[in-house]
């Protein structure tokens, strides 16, 4: 289980542990409004997602206090709006995700906990 605190996933972000199997990202938004979440793979020299791993493929479900319907997802990026309070969904990528191969990002004060 790995936490991340609001600074780490402003901004650039930080790099993702390594995900295989079902994994719970549960996600606390102390503001009073709704924020956004996004997973994205690390882009190569270039900027594409050229010869780099389709690490948002996979199965999301379970959704609490998340309106599935706000989440968008590629086959390098998921990004869900994150009401005021705690929530979370569930993720089952299609591939192991290797250790900093993602990108975590966070607007509005977000934490995340995976486990």
């Amino acid at each position: 289980m790995a936490s991340y605190t609001a600074q780490q996933l402003n901004g650039a972000g930080t790099p993702t542990e390594a995900i295989s199997g079902q994994k719970t990202f549960t996600l606390t938004n102390p503001s009073s409004g709704s924020a956004y979440f996004t997973v994205e793979t690390v882009r190569n020299a270039t900027g594409s997602y050229a010869n780099k791993p389709t690490n948002a493929l996979g199965t999301y479900a379970t959704f609490v206090g998340i309106d599935v319907d706000t989440l968008v997802t590629s086959s390098y990026i998921s990004s869900v709006v994150v009401p005021s309070g705690d929530s979370s969904y569930k993720f089952t990528p299609t591939t192991n995700v290797a250790i900093s191969s993602s990108m975590l990002r966070a607007t509005g004060g977000i934490t995340l906990t995976i486990s």
